[in-house]
């Protein structure tokens, strides 16, 4: 019996459950969460899950086969769920290699992420169409790390006036030929994909998404406030990196942004590193909107995880300095070298979040809007074990994937 397969039993933990967070101890069997044994002040939480494993064992468990993981009192998390991510650790989800997803979800699961969506560039239909089919093969093998969820198409459907980092070259109105193409040639591979609402053709387009099940989002995008009501009301939910490539909120003309703050159906996007958004703005869409409706991301690009230097991030030229990552034409911030734990780690230090409620920007939600909150997203008895294990300074110790064990620090 090997480490996959064997018992796990987390100990001394402080477990953090949807809407609160106790001290006690999680079992874990064939990959799913068995048994959560919180510590009530009258009874040693480890011995009495050590004697539910035995009593409930049916395939003759023996003590020596059961890993034991003591927390020391950190904080074991759901796994985090990142729905925006281009790369990491020098590699790209545009490379369209196989080498470098494995980089890319190794990495990121080292910081606690446990699935993601491999996020493309505004680029040509064959690069596109490269990262999608490497994409699609990824997810046929083992996946050894951090699960790969599926695609998240950024552009080319967005405005010319708020590229970002994304190539201008390759911006266009959406082809909704194009993406019935792709959902044939890899169906359910795309999970979300983000566009301009105000773009001739959009609203059809977001139709057509959210017939399928695929997540529209608003960014990169000039729209008026009711264009952006307009595309909910078509069935448009989410808002990529918001305040970011956005028409801001003015109030006469409350713009992309007051339409993300006041409309329930749409999920807001955070990157949560004090670059990207100031903490006391953080603070305004925090208390703007519902802790269901905001979601974590990293929009991490490939220098996350590497030194200060020079980059490529959809073909344009990037410098890093000092963690911050920018265009060397023009300036503009080009992703981020952000993960998910540090992402946590900034909104317990400038926010009065629970962790709990962290841990729903962090994992649930992203969960919610992908329709997988029924197996991971929450620590519950029956979900798959896609755990986290922080410690008391919030620096990852373990991080485990249908229970099996992809990152451990020591």
């Amino acid at each position: 019996m090997n480490d996959t397969t064997r018992p796990l039993l987390i100990r001394n933990a402080i477990i953090v459950l949807e809407e609160r967070e106790c001290p006690g101890t999680v079992i874990v069997r064939d990959g799913f969460i068995e048994r959560i044994v919180e510590e009530n002040g009258t009874n040693d939480s480890t011995a009495a899950a050590g004697e539910a494993l035995t009593e409930q064992s049916s395939d003759g468990v023996e003590a020596s086969e059961l890993v034991e993981v003591d927390a020391e009192g950190g904080w074991l998390m759901p796994g985090f769920i990142d729905m925006h991510v281009h790369g990491g650790f020098g590699a790209d989800f545009m490379d369209g290699a196989s080498e470098s997803l494995d980089t890319i979800t190794r990495f990121h699961a080292g910081h606690g992420t446990t699935g993601m969506l491999a996020t493309t560039m505004t680029a040509s239909k064959d690069a596109i169409e490269a990262a999608l089919q490497a994409a699609a093969a990824y997810r046929a093998g083992d996946m050894p790390y951090a699960a790969l969820l599926g695609v998240h198409l950024e552009g080319p459907f967005i405005s010319e006036k708020w590229p970002g980092a994304q190539n201008p070259a390759h911006i266009k109105a959406p082809q909704l030929d194009w993406l019935k193409q792709w959902n044939a040639q890899w169906p359910g591979l795309i999970r979300q994909l983000t566009l301009a609402p105000e773009k001739a053709g959009a609203e059809e387009t977001i139709r057509w998404l959210a017939a399928q099940g695929i997540i529209a989002a608003c960014g990169h995008t000039d729209a008026l406030y009711e264009e952006v009501v307009r595309a909910a009301d078509a069935g448009l939910t989410q808002a990529v990196h918001t305040y970011n490539a956005m028409r801001g909120l003015h109030h006469r003309e409350p713009g992309t942004l007051g339409a993300v703050l006041t409309d329930e159906r749409i999920h807001a996007e955070l990157i949560a590193d004090g670059l990207h958004v100031h903490p006391a703005a953080i603070r305004l869409l925090l208390a703007a909107k519902s802790r269901d409706s905001v979601i974590l991301i990293t929009d991490a690009m490939a220098a996350a995880g590497m030194p200060d230097g020079d980059y490529s991030l959809g073909g344009l030229a990037v410098v890093v300095k000092d963690g911050e990552a920018r265009l060397k034409d023009g300036g503009a911030l080009a992703g981020s070298c952000l993960t998910m734990a540090g992402a946590v780690q900034f909104l317990r230090e400038h926010t009065s979040l629970s962790m709990s409620e962290i841990s729903r920007l962090a994992s649930s939600n992203a969960a919610r809007q992908l329709g997988l909150s029924a197996r991971t997203g929450s620590i519950a008895v029956g979900k798959q074990a896609d755990l986290v294990l922080l410690d008391k300074q919030l620096q990852v110790r373990s991080t485990w994937v249908q229970g099996r064990a992809v990152a451990i620090s020591h």
